[in-house]
């Protein structure tokens, strides 16, 4: 088992621009991490590099305590899944998991071993004998992870393995890939631009946009305190609302002018916040669409933050649905369960909870307070 060092690693193609900026990150022993964010935001690039497919521009790069800048892949104790499966279309299932291991020497015996308890674990059994012609999307991910599992590495690295699947087997495979991980107790490197996939299986995700890391947090800690408007609009979905305000101050209170309404901002927000330094002037609100609530029992108590909308979409998704309409000259999405039936052109009643809104500096984009 290993852990992975980062210390300013930096990738440059032609010796002047860079993909990968800066990058500094310590991943733990065991631990799952994700790197999620937006396509060419080198996501990818990074893990090719803890698999040695990319050189290293500037930085060191470890496992565990040792330094692998110049270590070839094959020395390195990685397993690499990758999205397009890579798999040998002319060898069985069984020849593709064994191929890494004879190149190694190992003696049959213990290959034949290895297989049948990879196998078993991922229930390939019944098609060790098959092509992968002969398999579905999802059996050919099996024997991907399969083929790096029989490895025994210190470090996996996963990246889009799941891209090519149907929505019903990408949720299927997400619970695997992370029941595999539990059972290997190996460290996971997770490479994703499905920011629900980042949610549900990291212990950490981290979140880079042009070649930097923006945040690294645990799930819940990301989705409830995002440090920018981009990783707060990067994470959730449907994605939060941003509203323009002018941050005012009476007495003691702070409140927030959206259009020609004013609303409150609660005292335990403004509490050890740096609101002072933004009085008179532009921020950005963040409202998640599920703290937008059409229930008559939220708006009785938060009546500050209470607003009539006509309904120009609504998005029904089972036990939930989503509406869609313009507040103070701004988008606004809200998710609310559909147990109170809304039409298009309906014209509602809605509250904001004000308790959950993000305020962010208009012109750095970075989080004043959550």
């Amino acid at each position: 088992m290993a852990s992975i060092t980062f210390e300013g690693v930096k990738k440059s193609y032609d010796g002047k621009n860079f993909v990968v900026h800066d990058f500094n990150l310590q991943i733990e022993d065991r631990e799952f991490v994700v790197f999620v964010g937006p396509s060419g935001c080198g996501k990818s690039t990074t893990l090719r590099m803890i698999a040695g497919l990319e050189d290293i521009s500037e930085g060191k790069l470890y496992i565990g305590d040792r330094l692998v800048n110049n270590i070839l892949p094959k020395d390195r104790d990685i397993a690499m899944v990758f999205q397009n499966y890579a798999l040998y279309p002319h060898m069985s299932v069984r020849k593709n998991m064994a191929f890494g291991l004879k190149l190694r020497k190992v003696p049959k015996n213990i290959i034949d071993k290895k297989i049948s308890e990879a196998a078993k674990i991922l229930d390939i059994e019944q098609y060790l004998d098959r092509k992968p012609k002969d398999l579905s999307g999802g059996q050919r991910q099996r024997v991907a992870l399969g083929r790096a599992m029989v490895r025994d590495a210190s470090v996996f690295l996963l990246d889009e393995p799941l891209s090519n699947l149907d929505a019903k087997l990408r949720n299927h495979m997400r619970s695997e890939i992370t029941r595999l991980h539990d059972v290997l107790g190996t460290t996971f490197v997770y490479v994703t631009h499905d920011q629900i996939e980042a949610m549900t299986m990291g212990d950490r995700i981290v979140v880079m946009k042009d070649g930097y890391i923006q945040q690294v947090d645990a799930p819940q800690d990301l989705y409830d305190k995002p440090n920018s408007v981009f990783v707060a609009g990067f994470i959730g979905s449907p994605q939060m609302n941003f509203l323009d305000a002018t941050l005012l101050k009476d007495g003691d209170c702070f409140s927030l002018k959206i259009g020609d309404m004013l609303i409150p901002v609660s005292r335990g927000k403004a509490a050890g916040s740096d609101l002072e330094g933004y009085v008179n002037k532009t921020v950005i609100v963040g409202i998640r669409p599920e703290d937008i609530h059409n229930e008559d029992v939220f708006i009785k108590v938060s009546p500050e933050s209470a607003f009539e909308a006509e309904i120009d979409l609504v998005e029904l998704m089972g036990s939930e649905m989503y509406l869609h309409f313009e507040f103070q000259g701004h988008r606004v999405v809200a998710r609310v369960s559909s147990r109170i039936m809304t039409r298009k052109g309906d014209r509602v009643k809605l509250s904001i909870d004000m308790h959950k809104a993000h305020i962010f500096d208009k012109e750095t984009e970075f989080a004043i307070c959550h």
